[in-house]
């Protein structure tokens, strides 16, 4: 990983009327990382991206991508970064090729150069034999290729994913994974906006959680998962499913916080392990339960996150207690208080784990 830095974000901000949607966030991205940033709902992702791609000006602040400051030197940042939206920007009634040729042209990529690059791509991508089929004719999985291929076009240096493999089938998802790890192979720094936490936990380098508008954490998948490592669980697959009664007995044991119950398996959360395993079997022992296996794990990036923000969704917080919000231009960001009865926003604490709630 190089030390220079592919993004860089200070103190940036932005409001809509009286709601504050991103509150003075700060962050780095080092070229050649697979950075990924996560939150709840209306928590200030899109905001914050699109104050980063340049369709959204900060009320306070700076982006800087590639050392380019987004707002006063758009052209020049815009040059060194791509975009895959959540929305498919393929035009369908257009072919694979000249969708590609009319993104080249935008570029100002010459016309011999144009070719040459949409040959590789082509080829990089697996769409050598659509490339004369309309887009329309295209499957899902085919046209979030196309997508990628298009941000890809002008060579850029970033790379910015919003949701890459929302919605594909198993197969499809696998392969845009296996493009952004090459593309980051090469160089390339990518910045993934995602909801699907599994795919951040797999591919990111780094990770930051977002939460009312600030950053509540900023470090490895693993660090974060070892910052909570109370939620360690012991998982218990019974044969024959087990009885009601058993799986009862298995939550009552002594060591166990919390117990979820999946099919023929019981997930046994715990901040002592050792204690938990013992008493599974001696229970299984005493009740003669067919244990067929047993699985010590730690805490998943998705527990992490839940615990981090406090639930999945959650509203934008606002400047002044008990505002409404009206007018907001970003439906995702914009909540009202009826939503926050409390208006309670969390403290924030120093150190990686600067989003820790007291309440």
């Amino acid at each position: 990983m190089g030390t220079d830095l592919a993004i860089e974000v200070r103190n940036l901000s932005k409001s809509y009327g009286k709601l504050l949607a991103v509150d003075h966030i700060d962050f780095q991205v080092p070229e050649g990382e697979i950075f990924g940033f996560l939150g709840p709902n209306g928590a200030g992702k899109t905001t914050t991206i699109k104050m980063l791609i340049s369709l959204l000006a900060p009320d306070e602040g700076q982006a800087l991508v590639c050392g380019y400051d987004v707002e006063r030197q758009p052209y020049d940042a815009k040059r060194q970064f791509g975009v895959v939206p959540e929305e498919t920007n393929v035009y369908t009634e257009l072919s694979t090729w000249d969708n590609l040729m009319f993104t080249a042209q935008i570029y100002r990529i010459p016309v011999n150069e144009r070719k040459r690059r949409i040959e590789v791509l082509l080829e990089q991508f697996g769409l050598q034999g659509k490339r004369n089929d309309r887009v329309f004719t295209l499957s899902k999985g085919m046209r979030q290729r196309l997508s990628l291929m298009m941000a890809l076009i002008h060579e850029p240096k970033v790379l910015f994913l919003d949701e890459p493999v929302l919605g594909l089938d198993v197969q499809s998802a696998l392969m845009i994974k296996d493009h952004i790890r090459q593309l980051n192979a090469q160089g390339t720094t990518i910045f993934l906006t995602t909801h699907q936490i599994d795919m951040a936990d797999d591919i990111c380098q780094r990770v930051a959680i977002i939460d009312h508008g600030q950053i509540a954490a900023i470090e490895s998948p693993e660090k974060l998962k070892a910052a909570v490592e109370g939620r360690r669980s012991v998982e218990v697959v019974v044969a024959n499913g087990g009885t009601t009664r058993q799986y009862a007995g298995l939550a009552k044991l002594p060591g166990v916080s919390q117990a979820i119950r999946q099919g023929e398996k019981i997930r046994l959360y715990t901040g002592d392990p050792p204690t938990v395993l013992t008493g599974v079997m001696a229970y299984a022992h005493q009740e003669s339960l067919p244990v067929m296996a047993i699985n010590t794990n730690g805490p998943s990036l998705e527990e992490v996150f839940v615990m981090m923000t406090g639930k999945a969704m959650g509203p934008a917080r606002k400047k002044h207690p008990g505002a409404e919000c009206k007018g907001c231009p970003v439906n995702e960001e914009c909540k009202s208080e009826k939503d926050d009865p409390d208006n309670k926003p969390k403290t924030h604490h120093s150190g990686f784990l600067k989003g820790s709630c007291e309440h």
